[in-house]
């Protein structure tokens, strides 16, 4: 019965070591608000592709809104086709709608295949921190 005992007990303590030892699921929340810098735009898509190289099942939100929503506009093309690679690796870009109702925007002016729509772009970005998501200002 003792022995029984300290096999179950070895058991037990080797799986749970198993389960902590697996790799942290790691989930990225960014802000970006300023797009009308092209250096802050080249900046800022250059970190998603690095880290998106590093982690590669990371977990990744881009929170736009104020000027940071020009990124994503049909008529800003540069990024496009390494914003679309960013989209297809798992990459949410997210578009504050307090924003485009403030600025009396559209979302017809947006590219549709990669946006999504959050009310509140600051909100979002808090509860994702409250739920553990590390957060980045996105360019420099």
């Amino acid at each position: 019965m003792k022995n029984i005992k300290l096999l179950l007990l070895f058991v037990l303590l080797a799986t749970s070591t198993n389960l902590f030892a697996q790799k942290k699921q790691h989930k990225i929340v960014f802000q970006f608000t300023n797009a009308n810098d092209t250096m802050q735009q080249k900046a800022f898509v250059k970190q998603l592709e690095n880290l998106t190289e590093y982690w590669p099942k990371a977990k990744y939100e881009v929170v736009l809104y104020n000027q940071g929503i020009e990124l994503l506009m049909i008529t800003n093309t540069f990024y496009l086709e390494r914003l679309t690679a960013l989209k297809n690796k798992g990459v949410q870009f997210l578009i504050c709608e307090n924003t485009l109702k403030n600025r009396k925007l559209s979302k017809d002016i947006f590219v549709k295949e990669l946006v999504a729509y959050i009310p509140a772009g600051i909100a979002e970005i808090v509860e994702k921190q409250e739920q553990g998501w590390s957060y980045i200002k996105g360019g420099f």
